[in-house]
């Protein structure tokens, strides 16, 4: 279930096209991540990152659910890259 990412989005999607978006998303996360951790270290981060970075980061997180699905189910050469094989090293 995602609440900010279209479970359809990826459907007509190519290998190729999978691997440039994760790309981007996968990216974008880690900005985020980093601002996160940065608001975290003043006073008042807590209450900035639930407004301005939270609801960023959970889409970008759900769109690398989405893409890593997609990519699956299209049987897409995933590589060292893709988190499903990262996780099995």
């Amino acid at each position: 279930m995602t609440v900010f990412a279209d479970p359809a989005k990826y459907q007509y999607s190519s290998c190729e096209s999978l691997g440039r978006q994760r790309q981007t998303w996968t990216v974008r996360e880690h900005e985020l991540k980093q601002l996160m951790d940065r608001a975290d270290q003043s006073p008042g981060g807590g209450l900035v990152n639930v407004l301005a970075y939270k609801a960023d980061y959970t889409a970008a997180s759900e769109e690398l659910q989405l893409l890593e699905a997609a990519a699956r189910a299209k049987n897409c050469d995933a590589g060292a890259n893709w988190q499903s094989n990262s996780a099995v090293r």
